[in-house]
């Protein structure tokens, strides 16, 4: 009989999982998105194979198992099903995950006060995870509750490890933060469960907030107040998905191919994004890129002018700079809040804080560099007032600012693409 295989939850537009297990053999793999009351009948089918389990399901599924693992058992929630001679069976490898991203971030829980976010499947997981690896206090913070949000620095400003298990700030939401890190001074380590958006809000603040962040390019990084490490959910996805297909098939998995499938993913999913002065010559790089790359290029500037219908000298004419960056905003949020392209930015699209972590949420941003003589000025209606040198005082802070890597375009195209691609692709 032809077995299913999948993963089973209730909203999965933003899931990963479908090609994780296919590059880890399971080509049948699919996704099943069900309501409460399709649960029973699904799972009662004889020819369930293996399935993984998401929100809001984790806990739901554990009256149907015939016999529970017992690290499901004490966590109180199953993330992976496998039917084994007609019997449904339970387990958690939601925390063989959880582990293997910690350590892989170097994240240490010992003897640590840990402020898990949320109380829901996941939550559990962590608590789990927590006590297991010998936390010294576990706090669950929750909307309600004595711990809860608005409590929280005034009772728990002591903390070192945070944790969000919320789906505050996950795709397709993604401008959400569910709490702010500057009210917990002394945390040293932020973990999110999330993997798509790679990089939260939230750990874009630890980012922010980490003195040792070093950028590729640039002779400083920027000063930041602590040392902060941080790690984002798609490890902690992949180890469990290779531990699930070994509870499906039977057979070992090598943890190797953890990083090389997570490699790939995020070679495949991220976007590349390019910022720079304008005339930098973003778009000539970009379209490089693309055919390097094999990723679909959109230039910003001319998605801006296909929404507005006019070219943008005639915006800035008409409405001024003003209504401009409104639309520029727009056109950059939708963009970037999609997967797997090359994106070449406006030269003024890093004025906007929010755009900025648009582009770094979704994608590695390069800072084209090149000499201000060299920058071209015709139909740039802000570079042809005579102040580029004012401009790029003004705005190569905020480029150091988005940027994960400067790159100088001093050379071909082709040249310099191909610095960006193996950057890229190495990191």
């Amino acid at each position: 009989m032809e077995k299913i295989y999948g993963l089973l939850g209730r909203t999965l537009g933003h899931s990963w999982s479908a090609p994780i297990h296919k590059a880890l053999g399971c080509e049948g793999y699919r996704l099943f998105e069900l309501e409460p009351g399709e649960l029973e009948g699904f799972l009662r089918q004889e020819d369930v194979g293996g399935l993984n389990v998401t929100i809001p399901y984790k806990r739901d599924v554990m009256k149907y198992c015939d016999a529970l693992d017992p690290a499901a058992e004490a966590i109180g929630s199953v993330n992976t099903l496998v039917r084994r001679e007609g019997k449904l069976y339970g387990y958690n490898t939601d925390i063989d995950g959880f582990l293997y991203m910690l350590r892989r971030a170097e994240i240490s829980l010992r003897g640590k006060k840990a402020v898990i976010l949320g109380s829901g499947g996941a939550s559990l997981t962590a608590q789990a995870a927590a006590r297991q690896e010998g936390a010294r206090e576990i706090v669950v913070v929750s909307r309600s509750g004595p711990d809860n949000y608005e409590t929280l620095q005034e009772r728990h400003k002591d903390a070192e490890v945070l944790v969000n298990t919320t789906p505050v700030g996950m795709w397709p939401r993604l401008e959400g933060q569910p709490v702010d890190l500057r009210l917990l001074p002394a945390v040293t380590d932020v973990a999110d469960v999330i993997y798509n958006p790679g990089r939260t809000n939230l750990l874009l603040q630890a980012e922010e907030l980490d003195h040792w962040r070093r950028m590729p390019g640039y002779a400083l990084s920027p000063p930041g107040g602590r040392s902060i490490r941080y790690t984002g959910g798609l490890p902690m996805l992949v180890h469990q998905a290779k531990r699930a297909e070994e509870l499906f098939f039977g057979r070992p998995v090598p943890d190797e191919e953890t990083e090389k499938i997570t490699a790939r993913l995020w070679r495949d999913q991220a976007n590349l994004v390019l910022a720079g002065m304008p005339g930098s010559g973003k778009t000539t790089v970009g379209r490089e890129l693309a055919r390097l790359s094999g990723k679909p290029f959109v230039d910003l500037d001319e998605e801006i002018v296909r929404k507005a219908g006019k070219p943008i000298p005639e915006i800035f004419a008409s409405q001024g700079e003003g209504p401009f960056r409104q639309l520029e905003h727009e056109v950059l949020t939708e963009a970037c809040s999609r997967s797997g392209q090359i994106i070449a930015t406006g030269g003024g699209a890093v004025l906007w804080s929010e755009n900025r972590a648009a582009m770094r949420r979704t994608g590695r941003v390069y800072h084209l560099r090149r000499r201000l003589e060299d920058l071209p000025t015709e139909g740039r209606p802000l570079s042809q007032a005579g102040k580029l040198a004012e401009m790029e005082r003004v705005r190569d802070p905020l480029y150091t600012a988005a940027a994960d890597c400067a790159v100088s375009n001093e050379f071909s195209p082709e040249e310099t693409a191909g610095t960006i691609w193996r950057d890229f692709c190495e990191r």
